[in-house]
Parts: C-alpha cells; structure tokens; sequence
C-alpha cells in the first residue's frame, strides 16, 4: 500500500499527464491545468473590465504605433507558426493592442493575445525598434501559453500545501514548521525561477518574432540598458525576482541575436530596423 506522500506524487504525476499542452517554439510539453477554451474568455473579460476603468489613448501617433507594430508582431508569429506545423494555432486569439495613460513603466499581454502598454515605458522603449521588442516578448508569453502555466502551477503549489496540512493534521507544531518552511521553499525555490524561465523564453521567442517582422533583435539587447538604467539599481537580487536580471537579459539577448536573424532569414528578411 501506497503512504500519503507517494499518493500526492502520484497524484501530481498523473495530473501532468493527462492535463498538459505543447509549447510550440520548443515542443516541450507544458502543464495545461485550465484549457484555454476556458482560460480565453476570462481574460477577455478581464481585459475589457480593466480598459473601461483606465484611460485608453486613442486616436494619437503613439497608439496607432502600438497597434501598427503588434500587428506586425503578430503576422510574424502567424508565418512561422505556419512554416513550422502549426497553421490554425491562433484560431482563438482575439489580438488587441491599447495604449493606457499611466506612468508606470510596464506592457502586459493576457492569455489569447490583449495587450497593454503604458506609457511611462515608452521613453524607454524610444522608438519603434524597442516597442517591437516589448511587443516580441509579451506576444511570446500568450503564444507560450505562459498564464496557462502559471495559473496551473499555482494550483499544484496550492495542492501540496493543502497535502501537507492534512499530512500534519494531527501534529500543529510540525504544520507550522512546514506552513513556513513550504512558502518560502516553494516560492524560492520552485515558483520563482520558474517565473524567471518563462521570461527568459519569451525574450528568446520575442526576439524571432521581431526579427521576422522586420526589427533589428539587438536594439532588445539595447532597450534592456535603458530599463537598468531607469532601474537606478534598485531591482531585486535574481533569486529573489520573477524576472532575469537586467545584465543576464542583455547577455542572453546578444547571445540569441545571431539566431534569430537567421530564422527571419528563411522567411525573406534580410534587412533589420533600428
């Protein structure tokens, strides 16, 4: 017979295998806890709730840029989606692109393709080049699936805190000591670099998508400069953060660069906007 702990992992095993979805840019399997038929029409909700309770601008240079260089971002994701096995993959993608009012130096992309850009990014972004690098990256989160990911991992984190509370039921002091000792584990040690590898990759995507659009992939590396320079070293140490640090960003960015215009390459591309 089988003890509690084998059960959870059994549990969690059996949970991946039959609820798991494939990353398309690097056909590793990912978990798929909430699909995305249901996963879509929730963040739609949500996106449409948090414009009518921001200030959207419309009708400027600004904003048409966003949109005209999401379009472009997302035509090049379509290309290589196609080229590469997967036509039909953005079926249930609603794209949108809006610029909201707000100092914060920020752009975000909901699950099934809305997003946002602040503009307190755009100084930073300064110009078209480093848009289609903000763009490249937060379209390459809702094309890797990556709200998916982090909503199911949550619920597994959620699933072992709960097993282990019932594990210790009857022994309060040890359920404090692993209340504590599970946060902070599977926080740091778990959730965080997680976070930071779905970072990492939607860089490395955003980087190809860029490219093919017609962007040089460097100018990310650049944009990436500007942001530690905004930062006035005040991040976080890596370890602690859901992001890469600025100065791994900028390496993995030079590193990856060369790649990226060579797959834009085969799709025609052989001059880059800076």
């Amino acid at each position: 017979m089988i003890n509690f702990k084998q059960f959870v992992s059994l549990l969690a095993v059996g949970i991946f295998m039959i609820a798991c979805s494939t990353n398309p840019f690097t056909g590793k399997k990912t978990l798929a806890l909430v699909p995305n038929s249901q996963l879509f029409p929730m963040a739609f909700q949500q996106y449409d709730q948090f414009l009518s309770e921001n200030n959207v601008v419309k009708g400027t240079a600004d904003a048409q840029m966003i949109t005209n260089i999401g379009q472009k971002i997302s035509v090049a994701s379509e290309r290589w989606l196609t080229a590469n096995g997967y036509a039909g993959y953005l079926k249930d993608y609603q794209w949108e692109y809006n610029l909201v009012d707000d100092p914060t130096v920020n752009a975000w992309c909901m699950p099934g393709g809305k997003i946002v850009f602040y503009t307190g990014i755009l100084p930073i972004a300064d110009g078209e080049a480093g848009i289609a690098a903000i763009m490249g990256h937060e379209v390459a989160h809702a094309l890797a699936n990556h709200g998916q990911q982090r909503m199911s991992a949550g619920q597994l984190q959620a699933l072992g805190a709960v097993a282990g509370n019932v594990a210790l039921s009857k022994d309060p002091k040890n359920q404090q000591i692993f209340n504590q000792a599970y946060g902070i584990g599977s926080t740091v040690g778990v959730m965080l670099p997680f976070s930071r590898n779905h970072e990492s990759e939607a860089d490395r995507i955003g980087l190809t998508l860029m490219a093919i659009a017609g962007y040089e992939p460097l100018e990310a590396a650049e944009l990436w400069k500007r942001m530690k320079a905004n930062a006035g070293g005040q991040a976080p140490p890596e370890f602690l953060s859901t992001h890469p640090s600025s100065d791994t960003r900028i390496n993995n960015i030079t590193a990856w660069a060369p790649e990226a215009k060579a797959e834009a390459r085969k799709f025609g591309v052989t001059t880059f906007k800076k």
